[in-house]
């Protein structure tokens, strides 16, 4: 078994052989160079991103970012990482289409033994998030937890155990508060409905065109 392999495995590792430096060390030029872009740099930043990550899917990310490799964080679809998310990928993490990261995120793949003389070793288990979650600001998300699609994760709450899918789970340890019910469906917040005159207004702000179905006639 080859180091690689150790990491994917679970199996205790270290990080000095089999091009792992070197692999860090381009990712931290990239990782520089992605968070050196400005606002204007857009074409710059999306192509230093697709260069840098793995998955097909590019995500849209406000650095700084912060990574170890980078290839081993899979995109598999848009999703939005919001400034200062950190992630410690030795192993894979897998995010969903459509999710988001609030400010100041942590997700790590890799831990250390809690005996003091084999500290120097680490192990590592893959993280895989969903579709369409939300991970709250600050969240920090534990080696080997799976967040299913839909999820809520609050901010502050530290996930160490997996987190099934549409919910709304908090604290520290994270815990399932409750499941997703009918008014989180029509509510963007408590007492507040998501009306169709909304979002269409947000559409006409944005320049997008708005479909109006009273237009619509039988045989066009």
């Amino acid at each position: 078994m080859t180091m690689r392999e150790r990491i994917l495995n679970g199996k205790l590792f270290t990080d000095y052989c089999e091009g792992l430096p070197e692999d860090r060390s381009q990712a931290k030029r990239r990782m520089i160079a992605l968070n050196a872009t400005g606002p204007d740099d857009i074409p710059e930043r999306m192509k230093l991103i697709k260069e840098t990550f793995g998955g097909e899917g590019t995500p849209w990310i406000e650095p700084p970012i912060y990574f170890c490799y980078g290839y081993n964080i899979r995109f598999e679809g848009g999703a939005y990482l919001n400034f200062n998310c950190n992630f410690v990928d030795d192993n894979v993490i897998t995010i969903g289409e459509g999710t988001m990261f609030g400010p100041n995120v942590t997700v790590a793949t890799t831990s250390h033994p809690l005996n003091p003389n084999y500290r120097g070793y680490m192990y590592s288990q893959p993280v895989k998030i969903g579709k369409n979650c939300w991970i709250g600001s600050g969240a920090i998300i534990c080696p080997g937890v799976t967040i299913g699609d839909g999820t809520t994760i609050g901010a502050g709450s530290v996930v160490t155990k997996d987190i099934p899918a549409n919910c709304v789970a908090v604290g520290n340890p994270c815990r399932v508060l409750r499941e997703l019910n009918e008014e989180d469906m029509k509510n963007y917040r408590k007492g507040c409905p998501i009306e169709q005159a909304d979002l269409d207004e947000i559409d006409r702000l944005e320049g997008k065109d708005v479909h109006d179905p009273k237009k619509d006639t039988v045989g066009n």
